[in-house]
């Protein structure tokens, strides 16, 4: 993410905080923005065009989004307003708006943790994988597919974001896009996402002490989402974001394999 993107999303995201009136009818419209400006290169070229004046490209949004709601027409105003690296950077703004409201309108329920819920079914079934994230096959069924998946087991929340981010994951991965989803929306609750590689479930006991050592290291809340993987063979593999800890049992081996080999 570049400097220009790094700004952009940041001043996005304070109007998003400020703005008065957001649902979960606003989120959807966002995320029909998102897919409006990526599906048109011209659109996102003079959105994201840095020579443009920022009154052109308001002027711009208030013509293409005349029919959207106005507190949602107000943000993609900011957004317009604002210098992205790129128009790719500009489109995922957008759908990080999107995926933020949607969040921010469903508070009581836990949206991280139903997204990180489906992402696992992906992982775990490579033919609805391939049928959501390959080139067959049109928005309306791969929709229709998540929907039957997920049924009535999580909230309109998740389901919207699920339902409109899968369908278009533009050049992504589904679980990329599911992944990505979980850290926007734990972000927007002010928490961090570590995801737990273990052999083994953690007793609700390790698990606490656990969130409580990352939460003193990383300064902030942790929400932990454990990943069953019988490789780890013992310990625990942490990723958060970019960094990761481990200390299982099979990376001391490899480690010691490698040493031997030296």
């Amino acid at each position: 993410m570049g400097s220009a993107t790094t700004q952009a999303l940041a001043a996005s995201t304070d109007a998003l905080a400020a703005a008065s009136g957001l649902n979960l009818d606003s989120a959807a419209e966002l995320f029909a923005a998102a897919r409006t400006i990526g599906e048109s290169a011209q659109l996102s070229g003079a959105l994201a065009d840095p020579a443009a004046p920022a009154e052109a490209r308001s002027a711009l949004v208030s013509a293409v989004f005349a029919g959207v709601s106005a507190p949602v027409r107000a943000l993609l105003t900011t957004v317009a307003a604002q210098r992205w690296s790129s128009e790719s950077d500009l489109v995922d703004g957008v759908e990080e708006l999107a995926i933020r409201a949607a969040a921010a309108a469903s508070a009581g329920d836990d949206v991280a943790t139903e997204l990180f819920g489906f992402s696992r079914v992906v992982a775990a079934n490579p033919e609805l994988e391939l049928a959501l994230g390959g080139r067959l096959g049109g928005d309306a069924a791969k929709r229709a597919l998540v929907e039957r998946v997920l049924g009535g087991a999580v909230s309109p929340a998740t389901m919207l974001i699920a339902s409109s981010l899968v369908p278009r994951p533009r050049e992504r991965r589904v679980r990329q896009v599911l992944s990505r989803a979980v850290r926007i929306v734990a972000a927007q609750a002010g928490r961090s996402v570590a995801t737990v590689y273990t052999a083994a479930p953690l007793a609700a006991a390790q698990e606490a002490r656990l969130r409580d050592a990352l939460a003193r290291r990383y300064g902030g809340e942790i929400s932990i989402n454990q990943v069953i993987d019988e490789s780890v063979v013992g310990g625990l593999r942490v990723q958060i974001a970019d960094d990761v800890i481990d200390g299982s049992i099979s990376a001391r081996l490899a480690d010691l394999r490698q040493k031997l080999a030296s």
